[in-house]
């Protein structure tokens, strides 16, 4: 009876659950995980059961376990063991593979003969098999039967997978669900990637579903292969179609909206956008922005891409300005053909404007101008919004003659290049050069637009917007020269906020020979938003002794 007794107050207390649970083991690492998933309190035989559990899962079965009541915490200490490691692998894929297909996946099995046992490594290896074979060819693949043989003892793991390919599958016709405003040869004009007869691939549909809802016509994409309805070939594959099912957007859209900016100062904004105007799917943007500095009146219609995916718009806009002692309205409209080769994008454009430009203290003069322009943009960087590696270059040509329209002779030439490095683990370094030409006799007659102004947010910071330029009287105006440089240093305090310090200088001038350059230096605050670094940045004008606060939406070209 006293035995009895003794043995069942020794289970009480061992069951009894204690305020505080230690562990004690070599492996710090190992410990902690432990840590991170046993809980604060429990019974011996619990923690000890989960402890196990959790030690299988790292590939350690044979672990020695003791326990102690110290100063009334459990205390557990943890001998794991030796690590068990897989000593054999037998993987089968029944199913019409290539053989080549066949190589590929297993040599690129991620759990091999001599790596240690662990339960996330064999659900990540068996999981990544079956990706593949979903991937590419053979939507209908599935894992038959997985088997992972632990021989404690001897700590070896013997791993078995066997999978079922299933038949190999083409793409067939897409069958569109959802169209209402839109027929289907405006999907056809952005679908380069699933054509019919063509291998499936997983990924051409996701770029499909990409395309399509980058474009202003479609809020939801979902593209599927309907295997259910696939047809058998001569050689046993199958053709499915791809059933693709898209939601339009609004037909109309009217915005509004209020902001500032260091450069043209506080704004209102009207917009009005139809993504199908005159029923043609052309899409119409159209506003009207009221600034301190300058008022603008705009109308552009894009139309869908054509069969080389070049995307045609036209344009017009009516805008006055009064800026520095310069007073500017002016008319224009245009057409435009973007394409995208590569990292390359290509504009070409023809636009006519005509200009009034009314300096402070010198005479009105009305400048006319037929512009051919070509512009390329080469970006290659990390990130489109936030690159901390990488080059944007831009190099654009145009010109006018008076026997077509124009006022003047001229010919503008005009490049920007931006770099990108990555400094340490988080900071970046950026440096921008810009410079423009314009060849012509004089610059009367020619537009602002043809001509070089500088200062300002996005140019050289210290100074007001457009500020460095030819004097014409008490105004500045454009000259037919441009040269800007800029390095900035940022260091990120953490994901999204961090401290810039910059040097930017330049001049836009008439003559060469007696440019001076203007210097700017300060310091600005950055943020990582959703659409880009924000800046707001305070700079000093060594040239006018001045001090500027400037805000942008830092996006490269």
């Amino acid at each position: 009876m006293r035995r009895f007794a003794l043995t069942l107050l020794l289970g009480l207390l061992t069951q009894a659950a204690l305020a505080e649970v230690r562990i004690e083991m070599a492996d710090e690492a190992l410990g902690s995980q432990l840590r991170q998933f046993l809980p604060e309190e429990g019974s011996v035989r619990r923690l000890s059961g989960m402890s196990q559990e959790i030690l299988a899962t790292e590939g350690y079965f044979s672990p020695v376990l003791s326990h102690e009541d110290r100063d009334g915490a459990l205390v557990l200490r943890i001998d794991p063991g030796p690590r068990t490691r897989i000593a054999s692998v037998d993987l089968a894929v029944d199913g019409p593979l290539p053989q080549e297909t066949r190589d590929r996946l297993n040599s690129g099995w991620l759990l091999p003969v001599g790596q240690p046992y662990r339960q996330a490594d064999w659900n990540a290896a068996k999981q990544h098999i079956l990706s593949e074979l979903l991937a590419e060819d053979y939507p209908q693949a599935s894992l038959r039967d997985s088997r992972a043989d632990i021989d404690a003892p001897r700590q070896a793991a013997h791993l078995s997978a066997h999978y079922d390919s299933g038949p190999r599958f083409r793409f067939g016709e897409l069958e569109i669900e959802g169209l209402n405003r839109y027929s289907p040869t405006l999907i056809a004009r952005y679908n380069q990637s699933v054509r019919p007869g063509d291998p499936y691939r997983e990924q051409r549909l996701g770029t499909l579903i990409g395309h399509l809802q980058a474009t202003p016509y479609f809020s939801s994409v979902k593209a599927v292969l309907d295997v259910d309805n696939a047809t058998q070939e001569a050689d046993g594959s199958m053709t499915a179609p791809v059933r693709l099912t898209v939601r339009e957007r609004a037909a109309h859209r009217l915005s509004f909206g209020a902001g500032a900016s260091s450069n043209t100062g506080a704004r209102i904004e009207t917009g009005y956008h139809t993504p199908n105007f005159a029923n043609q799917a052309w899409e119409l943007n159209s506003g009207l922005r009221l600034e301190q500095k300058q008022q603008t009146l705009y109308g552009d219609i894009f139309l869908p891409p054509d069969d080389r995916q070049r995307r045609h718009s036209v344009g017009a806009t009516v805008d006055a300005s009064d800026i520095e002692g310069l007073k500017t309205s002016r008319y224009a409209f245009g057409a435009q053909s973007v394409q995208l080769r590569g990292s390359i994008e290509q504009r070409l454009s023809l636009s006519w404007q005509e200009e009034v430009r009314d300096p402070e203290g010198a005479s009105r003069v009305t400048s006319r101008a037929l512009v051919p322009n070509v512009q390329w943009t080469w970006r290659h960087v990390d990130n489109l919004l936030n690159p901390r590696r990488g080059t944007v270059a831009q190099i654009a040509i145009g010109g006018g003659a008076t026997a077509l329209l124009s006022g003047q002779n001229f010919l503008r030439l005009y490049g920007r290049w931006q770099y990108y490095l990555p400094i340490g683990a988080r900071d970046t370094l950026s440096l921008r050069a810009e410079g423009g030409q314009t060849f012509a006799d004089s610059r009367l007659h020619i537009p602002q637009d043809y001509l070089f102004r500088t200062g300002g947010t996005g140019s050289v910071r210290g100074y007001a917007y457009q500020s460095l330029g030819v004097r014409e009287g008490s105004a500045t105006v454009g000259g037919r020269y441009l040269a800007v440089g800029s390095a900035e240093y940022t260091h990120w305090l953490d994901e999204q906020w961090g401290i810039a310090g910059f040097v930017d200088a330049g001049q836009a001038t008439d003559d060469w020979q007696q440019v001076r350059f203007a210097v700017g230096y300060g310091l600005g605050a950055r943020w990582r938003s959703p659409a880009g670094p924000i800046g707001a940045d305070l700079a000093w004008g060594q040239r006018t002794r001045e001090l500027h606060l400037h805000f942008s939406l830092a996006i490269p070209l």
